[in-house]
């Protein structure tokens, strides 16, 4: 049983948490409401029992094939309902995720099937500085602010990362 004033101090430490992740810049606070996003869709698929991102980085078909092959693997062997499979591409490898890319059609059929692709805003960013022009992606998958910090709260909510 928990004495009172170890409720107090849980209590602070979950405000202090908070307030420091609502005053650590917008994208620190985006990346929090994108794993408050996952939890919530954990909660309304209570039977997921494994957790898996695939890092894509590289622009490299081969890689974009893995990752496609690897998703449908987890989705035969596992069922659809009890994995989470998150894709994060990042720097060279959001082609994958562009809207003209070769595997769109497969890249949706995974979407439809659970699969969430998540684009690095900054990648996107940096490409319209660098050329005046935002990429056209492919409208499903998801954007998130950064790659990196994204995966690492993947990691911190015990999900396994992947590199192929």
């Amino acid at each position: 049983m928990i004495k009172r004033s170890g409720l107090v101090l849980i209590a602070a430490a979950l405000v202090w948490g908070v307030s420091v992740v609502a005053g650590a810049g917008s994208a620190y606070a985006q990346d929090a409401k994108d794993v408050e996003a996952l939890a919530a869709k954990a909660a309304a698929r209570p039977f997921i029992e494994h957790h898996i991102a695939l890092q894509l980085s590289d622009n490299d078909p081969v890689k974009e094939g893995l990752i496609v092959s690897i998703a449908n693997k987890l989705l035969t062997v596992y069922g659809p309902d009890s994995v989470d499979v998150q894709v994060v591409a990042f720097g060279p490898g959001i082609d994958l995720l562009k809207a003209d890319s070769p595997r769109r059609q497969q890249v949706d059929s995974l979407i439809a099937q659970g699969v969430t692709f998540n684009i690095c805003d900054y990648t996107l960013e940096t490409i319209e500085r660098k050329t005046g022009k935002r990429p056209e992606m492919n409208p499903k998958a998801k954007e998130v602010p950064a790659g990196v910090p994204f995966l690492l709260s993947l990691a911190e909510k015990s999900y396994t990362i992947v590199r192929p």
